[in-house]
């Protein structure tokens, strides 16, 4: 299956920021499917239970615990490890966490973002650079449109503007340090992605709706759910990571020509509500399973929220391939063999990814 990507990251020094995290972990597998030699640099697991230790993650890489707040501990890390392609996805990346430790999380989205860019500044290796942000970086109007790559970036709460931030950093350096009329002087070919709300197994973070269901699920308790009306890209967390894949492959063999932002969003049928995620959830789950809305006042957070992503799939071919019915059954199955074993972790999340592949097989001969 690794053609999928022109065996691009096979035998190819890969370093992700943030592996230990529940898409870092996911990527981190794929990365290790794919024969990537990988090195990996973040904070412990940020959650206990955590698919990085269930899985057994760091046990075919180099796994370094680090800050990217630290940039002589980071820099030392891309001198010591020459990565040619970079995919930065450390980030305090909850909401409600950020209005609790808003200077934690602008450090860590926003200076993490420069240590990085100015570490890979003064790099001898690396070629690729792709910087993780978010669907909720742009201004959001909460209108019925989708919001485009060249939409203003805005961000009402401190994550949200973080990344916002995070992208006119990525553009700033890009602009002074990685100038596509110098790319032959320079060789680094840099990138944005900004992706929706994933889902899948292994995400046991705190105010994410579908690991706050299953944590409830598994105790047998009525699950609170706050704005059930609000509507979100929902996306299986395969779908934005073969983005990430397909864009540095693109930056990779192509340069310049594909960097600037990209969006990786679902199908606009998959932008559902809150609602229709739990009610779906529950009667897949069974056993009883049961919600409630939460009227208790909670920090603000959008009710609306679309990504328009006709760039990726002229430019990059990529869409999504699971769609959200697939998505969450994948997710409820992975969290079902959890239950029953444990053990089973890392050979259930290496099936999903092959099925996934299998996936992108068929959607890539029926386009042909």
């Amino acid at each position: 299956m690794n053609n999928l990507f022109k065996n691009v990251f096979e035998d190819k020094r890969v370093l992700i920021t943030g592996h230990t995290g529940f898409k870092g972990s996911w990527l981190s597998l794929w990365l290790q499917k794919l024969g990537a030699k990988l090195v990996g640099y973040a904070l412990e697991p940020p959650t206990a239970p955590s698919l990085f230790e269930l899985a057994d993650v760091s046990e075919s890489m180099t796994s370094i615990t680090g800050d990217v707040q630290d940039y002589e501990n980071l820099f030392s890390v891309l001198n010591e490890h020459k990565p040619e392609i970079i995919v930065h996805m450390a980030a305090q990346s909850l909401v409600r966490e950020s209005y609790r430790n808003p200077i934690t999380t602008y450090s860590t989205n926003v200076m993490g973002t420069v240590n990085l860019l100015e570490a890979v500044r003064h790099s001898s290796s690396a070629k690729v650079v792709v910087n993780v942000t978010s669907d909720k970086c742009y201004e959001n109007n909460e209108w019925v449109w989708a919001y485009r790559e060249n939409d203003r970036l805005g961000g009402h709460d401190p994550y949200s503007n973080s990344k916002a931030c995070s992208e006119l950093v990525t553009s700033a350096f890009r602009d002074s340090f990685f100038p596509k009329d110098k790319y032959t002087q320079h060789g680094v070919a840099l990138a944005s992605a900004r992706a929706g709300n994933v889902i899948g197994g292994g995400d046991w973070a705190e105010d994410r709706l579908v690991p706050d269901c299953i944590r409830s699920f598994l105790k047998q308790e009525k699950v609170k759910i706050r704005n059930p009306k609000s509507v979100r890209p929902w996306q299986h967390v395969l779908d934005p990571l073969r983005g990430y894949l397909l864009l540095a492959e693109m930056l990779y063999e192509h340069g310049p020509a594909y960097s600037g932002a990209w969006n990786f969003g679902p199908k606009q049928a998959d932008q559902k509500s809150v609602r229709h995620i739990v009610n779906y959830t529950a009667k897949r789950w069974g056993r009883k399973a049961q919600w409630e809305s939460d009227e208790k006042p909670h920090a603000r957070e959008s009710n609306a929220l679309k990504l328009d992503c006709a760039k990726a799939k002229s430019w990059l071919g990529w869409r999504a391939c699971w769609d959200l019915d697939t998505s969450l059954d994948k997710t409820i199955e992975w969290y079902r063999i959890y239950k029953e074993n444990p053990k089973k972790v890392r050979d259930t999340t290496m099936e999903h990814i092959s099925k996934y592949e299998k996936c992108l097989l068929n959607q890539v001969q029926n386009a042909d």
